[in-house]
């Protein structure tokens, strides 16, 4: 009676149930899918106008409000802007920001590149996002919140790596603009109080998917090596982590050897 009823409530939902998520482990081929998928996410900026699907945009959607969160919190709320007229009031905020970046530049190696750059997408794509995080969401005590305010906007965060990846899945591009006045925006999309953007995206279908970020391939940064990013137990203590290196050993309990 119990698998009948967890049978029904997945086929109610439409959503894998636990049941099925874990009577399997992964296949290399599932594995692998997921690491291509996670390496060919891009920031995009050139878009063309075709419109999503109603159901492309929910499964996208659904993606990001299955992140993990701080307390089960959820912190999170999607603003989708279609309006010209809202979009060419951030297009404005963006234009007035990002000449003041520019002056920061003159006279350096990198000011000709940067003016060459694409940053934004506001106006050409079909859709833009703005992703909030709602700071008094489920009240003033939210279990695993309070020593660490700040992973509410964390797991905003973690919602929009969601969001970005099933978008990509779906051949749909996600660009980031963070060269904004955020309480300038805020205002325009009427934000209350205790409600903080953290993201304004542009959704849509993309020009192309390059093979690489952007900047790595104009020459703007290289991406680090994971190496250098790793240490073991201590800040500086380099961990010599190499494929098929690592063996996790269970600690030593305090006062044996």
């Amino acid at each position: 009676m119990e698998s009948e009823n967890i049978k029904t409530t997945c086929e109610t939902s439409g959503a894998p149930c636990a049941a099925e998520i874990h009577a399997h482990e992964f296949s290399s081929a599932e594995k692998e899918l997921v690491r291509r998928l996670i390496h060919a996410r891009r920031d995009i900026r050139q878009f063309r106008s075709d419109s999503i699907p109603a159901d492309v945009l929910w499964r996208i959607l659904e993606a990001a409000h299955a992140a993990p969160s701080v307390g089960f919190m959820q912190p999170w709320n999607f603003i989708l802007i279609e309006s010209a007229q809202i979009r060419r009031q951030i297009k404005e905020s963006f234009d007035a920001v990002n000449s003041n970046e520019k002056l920061k530049l003159d006279g350096t190696p990198r000011s000709r590149l940067y003016n060459s750059l694409k940053l934004e997408g506001i106006l050409e794509s079909p859709l833009n996002i703005a992703v909030t995080c709602d700071h008094a969401r489920n009240g003033s005590y939210v279990l695993g919140r309070a020593p660490m305010p700040q992973t509410a906007p964390y797991s905003v965060c973690l919602a929009i790596e969601n969001l970005w990846l099933a978008a990509r899945s779906e051949g749909v591009g996600v660009g980031w603009v963070s060269i904004l006045d955020q309480a300038a925006v805020e205002r325009i999309l009427g934000l209350p109080e205790g409600v903080e953007m953290i993201a304004y995206l542009c959704i849509g279908y993309p020009v192309e998917f390059r093979p690489m970020p952007l900047l790595q391939e104009v020459g703007w940064k290289e991406r680090e090596r994971l190496q250098t990013l790793l240490f073991k137990d201590r800040w500086g203590t380099p961990a010599p982590l190499a494929p098929n290196s690592w063996h996790v050993q269970s600690p030593v309990p305090e006062g044996e050897v």
